[in-house]
């Protein structure tokens, strides 16, 4: 798989949280979980299971950032 995205995290799949329509994917890439929401056909095609490889990719036009000072 080639992709233009630069931010591709690879990890492993510790959570599916399935809704209505929507599902909420948890990836750990090494200490840092991250959370996608992709639709439950996604979930299907991509044959998702907590357990198995998969990236994060992260395409975004915008990146907020904060601080607590």
């Amino acid at each position: 798989m080639k992709l233009s995205a630069r931010n591709q995290v690879k990890g492993t799949i510790t959570r599916i949280a399935k809704g209505a329509t929507t599902s909420h994917v948890s990836i750990d890439t090494g200490g840092t979980v991250l959370m996608a929401s992709i639709t439950n056909e996604a979930v299907a095609d991509l044959k998702l299971e907590i357990g198995k490889q998969a990236y994060a990719v992260i395409k975004a036009s915008d990146v907020m950032v904060g601080t607590d000072d």
